[in-house]
């Protein structure tokens, strides 16, 4: 988990989806994320990790996408 700030995208189970409570990370990394479309209150679903946890793939309203294990660690969510 991230410094103890909570549950991130990292922490969901295949299958499940997860509400997005707080985007951490700053600059480049912070604006990839919400370009993707994903931003508080975002409802992510995850589909698929790949078997050394990277990439995870997931859906965000309706589109399929894939997130690096280092980003969906910037996602916190409920």
């Amino acid at each position: 988990m991230a410094e103890g700030q909570g549950k991130t995208l990292r922490d969901v189970a295949i299958g499940e989806s997860a509400t997005v409570r707080r985007l951490t990370g700053e600059g480049a990394v912070k604006r990839h994320i919400m370009d993707m479309g994903i931003t508080k209150g975002t409802e992510v679903f995850v589909r698929k990790v790949a078997p050394l946890g990277d990439p995870i793939e997931v859906t965000v309203r309706g589109y399929e996408l894939s997130l690096r294990k280092s980003e969906a660690g910037n996602i916190l969510v409920a």
